[in-house]
């Protein structure tokens, strides 16, 4: 460094210290500060509106934290917030403003309060034109919210009160992959299924079907409908679902009279619950199942002929949990034969 520069620095160095001095303060905080001295303004931009009683994290201030605050009431949410958290309080409304300002939602999570139907507005979702994911489970909903945005991928509604199901309930999910409306009060759905041409997996298990709901979408690969009052299945039940894996029926009043022939028989399936029915009989099942369980029910005798109806090298069950106690057979009536058969069967519970 030449001598002139060297003066020049010196100079400047004097002419800033006796200001900082002044004021007892090192010019230069900034540069090693905590964060906030350096970007305070900007955690004030992104902080701002925040209600009292929620948490805004500066570090992801896209996102609304309010669960388990004891709220009785929506708070007032600021428009760049995405992912809102409301879950675990006692909030009985939703009213049609309550959202006005949250049009930029993708996740809404409601579970665990205290809504009820006639307590949520008519035009409360209207405005979420980006809404994914909607949790309302554990509430004292009697129906389905009117208007639900038909971004929606996953909606959660279970544990509630609904009773009904109708067509303008869903109509247009085109996006729905995951609906959990399992424990509700459902006795009829109609034909309101037909257009979630995308979803996954419906679990409707733990309400008050009598039958098995009309027009399944065709790309599930879940369904669940256990613990209901389904005694029969319909003609050609499984055979159009192609991507179809996991089926249980548990805890109904299915009948062999109930079931037409080779229901089960179809390539796919990986898993399927028949327990706590009403069944004499095992029913054909494909030798791609892998896991099946038929417990409690009033089976009176094994039928090799179920699993395999021809048995060689590289034909026989990929059956590999098979569960028959709790009927009325005992491991003397399962065939020697079957060690051929279910040779992959790690276990086969009598």
């Amino acid at each position: 460094m030449t001598v002139t520069m060297r003066a020049v620095t010196v100079f400047l160095l004097s002419a800033l210290l006796p200001l900082s001095c002044s004021h007892g303060q090192d010019p230069f905080a900034w540069l090693y500060g905590p964060q906030s001295q350096r970007f305070g303004s900007l955690q004030a931009d992104t902080t701002g509106g925040c209600p009292d009683e929620c948490d805004c994290p500066p570090s992801f201030p896209v996102a609304m934290y309010c669960d388990g605050r004891g709220l009785t009431a929506m708070p007032t949410i600021p428009s760049r917030v995405k992912y809102l958290y409301l879950q675990n309080n006692a909030i009985t409304a939703v009213s049609d403003s309550a959202l006005v300002n949250a049009t930029n939602l993708v996740w809404l999570m409601m579970h665990h309060n205290q809504l009820t139907s006639d307590a949520i507005g008519k035009k409360a979702f209207m405005q979420l034109q980006g809404l994914e994911r909607l949790y309302l489970q554990h509430n004292n909903l009697t129906g389905f919210p009117s208007n639900l945005p038909r971004t929606l991928r996953d909606l959660r509604i279970n544990h509630n009160k609904i009773e009904k199901v109708t067509a303008a309930d869903l109509e247009g999910m085109d996006n729905l992959t995951i609906l959990y409306l399992h424990d509700n009060a459902v006795t009829d759905m109609g034909t309101s299924l037909k257009a979630l041409k995308s979803l996954t997996l419906l679990d409707i298990s733990s309400n008050k079907l009598t039958k098995v709901p009309e027009a399944l979408p065709e790309n599930l690969h879940q369904l669940y409908l256990e613990s209901n009052s389904i005694d029969s299945l319909p003609d050609g039940f499984l055979g159009r679902f192609t991507q179809l894996q996991y089926v249980r029926m548990a805890h109904n009043q299915l009948t062999d009279k109930g079931i037409p022939a080779n229901t089960f028989n179809v390539t796919g399936l990986v898993e399927l619950d028949l327990s706590y029915n009403k069944l004499e009989r095992i029913p054909p099942v494909s030798t791609t199942l892998q896991h099946l369980y038929m417990q409690a029910n009033h089976i009176k005798e094994f039928t090799l002929g179920s699993f395999c109806s021809v048995v060689d090298v590289t034909n026989f069950s990929k059956l590999q949990t098979l569960r028959l106690d709790g009927n009325e057979i005992s491991r003397q009536d399962i065939p020697t034969e079957s060690t051929l058969c279910l040779r992959l069967a790690s276990s086969i519970e009598v």
